[in-house]
C-alpha cells in the first residue's frame, strides 16, 4: 500500500504547479493532503475529482479558505471520520480519517504555533488532546497511519540549521518532549523507521534559500514499523513550501 502526504498550502494553487497530474502518476493507494484552503464545493475543476479515487474533504466551517484536509482513496473505505471529537477544534478543518478493514489512515494538519504565544497555546492544547486520543485508540484491533504537517520534530538532524537556531518551529522543549513521549508509547516515525539518510527535509518555512525542516511525516502504530518497504521525500518539483512524503507499506487494504 502506497500512501502519499503533502501540505499543499492551497490545493488549487498547488495544482497550478502540476500537483494533481503528478499525484495521478504515483500509483498511490491513499493520498493525504493538508492545508487545502478550499471546500469540496469550491473546487470547479475535474482535476480534483479523478475517477480512479474516492475523494473526501473537511474544510474550516467558518471560512473554507483556512486550513482544510482531504483524503483520496483508491479503494472505497469502510467509513470516513471527520474530526477527532475535540469540541474546540473539529470545526477548524484539521483531521479526516479513512477506515479500512484493518488499518485507518488519517490526514492531519497540526495547528501552527509560529504566530505568537496565543497560537502556541492553541497548538499545545490540541497536542494534549491528540496525545490522549492516540493512547486510547492504540489498543484497538487496527493499525493507524497518521499523515500530515505536524510542525514537530525531536532530533537535531531534522533541522538543517539546528546548531544555529533556537526559534525553529516545532523544536521547543515541550514540543520535542511530547513527540518523544509519543514515540515511546506505541507509535513511531515511519519515515525514520526506514530511511536514516541525512539532509532529508520536507518544509522550508522561510523559502528555498533558508534552512529546511523535516516536520512532515507519517506517525504510525508500532506494529507497522517493521512493515515499511520504502520511504522517500520528493523534491524534484515544488508544489508548495512542503515536499511530498511517499511511504510504501506491506499492508493490504
Amino acid at each position: 500500500m502506497r500512501v502519499i502526504s503533502l501540505v499543499v498550502e492551497g490545493l488549487e494553487r498547488a495544482n497550478e504547479e502540476g500537483l494533481m497530474a503528478w499525484l495521478m502518476a504515483q500509483d498511490a493507494d491513499v493520498i493525504c493532503l493538508q492545508d487545502t484552503q478550499c471546500s469540496e464545493y469550491s473546487l470547479k475543476s475535474n482535476d480534483f475529482f479523478p475517477p480512479e479515487y474516492n475523494a473526501y474533504f473537511l474544510d474550516n466551517f467558518s471560512d473554507h479558505r483556512k486550513n482544510g484536509v482531504a483524503i483520496y482513496c483508491r479503494t472505497l473505505p469502510k467509513a470516513i471520520m471527520t474530526g477527532l471529537g475535540f469540541v474546540d477544534f473539529d470545526d477548524k478543518g484539521l483531521y479526516i480519517q479513512a477506515d479500512f478493514q484493518h488499518v485507518s489512515v488519517g490526514s492531519l494538519l497540526m495547528p501552527s504555533g509560529i504566530a505568537g504565544d496565543e497560537a502556541m497555546n492553541t497548538k499545545l492544547k490540541f497536542m494534549d488532546l491528540l496525545g490522549g486520543h492516540l493512547q486510547k485508540v492504540k489498543n484497538k484491533r487496527r493499525d493507524f497511519i497518521l499523515c500530515g504537517g505536524w510542525e514537530l520534530a525531536c532530533k537535531s538532524a531534522d533541522a538543517e540549521e539546528a546548531g544555529n537556531r533556537v526559534d525553529i518551529p516545532g523544536f521547543s522543549d515541550v514540543e520535542q518532549g511530547w513527540l518523544n513521549t509519543l514515540y515511546k508509547t506505541g507509535y513511531c516515525d515511519a519515515f525514520r523507521a526506514f530511511n536514516t539518510d541525512a539532509d532529508e527535509f520536507t518544509w522550508w518555512p522561510e523559502g528555498d534559500d533558508a534552512g529546511g525542516l523535516r516536520t512532515d511525516t507519517h506517525v504510525v502504530s508500532i506494529a507497522l514499523c517493521n512493515r515499511i518497504d520504502n520511504a522517500a521525500i520528493y523534491t524534484q518539483e515544488a508544489f508548495s513550501d512542503h515536499a511530498p512524503v511517499i511511504i510504501d507499506y506491506d499492508v493490504d487494504l
